[in-house]
């Protein structure tokens, strides 16, 4: 059975108790322990590995009770293609003919992102089919702010979403979580969706906080915008971007199970069941199904693999994975 974040085991109450409890190894979010705190007690910590098992619904075969594979979040499966700083208007035509001949399944919403000097020519030339979004944008108005894009100008190209949060904004470029969540609540104010997106380096996960690391990326965009409505949660682990290292299925899962929940407590109910969280780092054609086979992943943003159109369209239709049977 997986141990939760010590931020969570934090907020338990009970008699104290000078027993020490033993726990089972566990090599995912939480770094292998011998010893809970010691003011919780035995009966006490039972209820909660009982309840946090029941949330993070890590069980190993899940196969008896469910017959097909649904997503726990209510909207389309979502996916974005960020093509980052690459491209050419000779290879982003090519990658336009691609994506505008591919037999994408219907009931997903795809998303495009290409470098912003691109995006007049990819909006003229990609078929309707495919929502076109920024990668960034700015906290407010335009005006004085050299090399910066406004909202305004991103919604003037028709672009319908912007990415915002994502590591590489955060951890090269230096944005801190409360000015990441100015950006995501102007964009929203001005009716362009937000693809916000929250992940753990490899340190903070090797120390276990990959939870609390998402949890106070979530809170700053919870503590600025007005609406969850127009906005999907990816989750990115920085670790996985790039390197051809990704998550395993469960591991995803257990993070998207556990952001739904951070929503329910500190949202609403109907937000965590209404906003889709999607998952980021190294997807590609060949992983994609066995990832969108489980529950709380409701669809992918996708780095290199949206670089090349066919292996981008089979991403896109791994939507089918969650019609078979489990």
């Amino acid at each position: 059975m997986a141990v939760a974040s010590t931020s969570l085991a934090s907020q338990m109450s009970g008699p104290k108790s000078a027993t020490s409890i033993s726990c089972p190894q566990f090599s995912g979010l939480r770094k292998s322990f011998s010893k809970l705190d010691n003011s919780v007690s035995f009966s006490t910590s039972q209820a909660f590995f009982q309840t946090v098992d029941s949330h993070l619904r890590l069980s190993a075969d899940r196969k008896g009770c469910r017959a097909v594979v649904a997503m726990a979040g209510s909207g389309k499966f979502f996916v974005g293609g960020n093509w980052k700083c690459n491209g050419t208007k000779d290879s982003i035509s090519k990658l336009v003919s691609d994506l505008n001949n591919a037999q994408l399944e219907s009931d997903v919403d795809v998303v495009v992102a290409p470098p912003f000097l691109y995006i007049d020519q990819v909006k003229n030339s990609l078929t309707d089919r495919i929502e076109v979004s920024a990668q960034n944008c700015w906290t407010g108005k335009g005006g004085a702010f050299t090399g910066e894009i406004s909202v305004e100008q991103v919604k003037d190209l028709g672009c319908k979403w912007v990415i915002l949060g994502h590591s590489e904004r955060r951890h090269v470029i230096g944005e801190n979580d409360e000015f990441i969540g100015k950006k995501a609540a102007y964009a929203l104010s001005q009716g362009v969706g937000v693809i916000a997106c929250i992940g753990e380096l490899l340190q903070e996960r090797e120390a276990g906080k990959t939870f609390d690391v998402c949890f106070q990326q979530l809170k700053a965009f919870a503590d600025a915008i007005p609406s969850w409505d127009n906005v999907v949660i990816a989750y990115e682990p920085v670790w996985a971007i790039g390197t051809g290292k990704v998550a395993s299925p469960e591991q995803a899962q257990e993070v998207h199970v556990a952001v739904r929940d951070w929503l329910t407590k500190n949202v609403s109910a109907e937000v965590a069941s209404k906003t889709r969280i999607i998952y980021g780092g190294s997807v590609n054609g060949s992983n994609s199904s066995d990832l969108a086979k489980k529950e709380d992943i409701d669809g992918f943003l996708v780095g290199g693999a949206s670089l090349k159109g066919p292996e981008f369209a089979t991403i896109v239709n791994s939507v089918t994975a969650k019609k078979v049977a489990a």
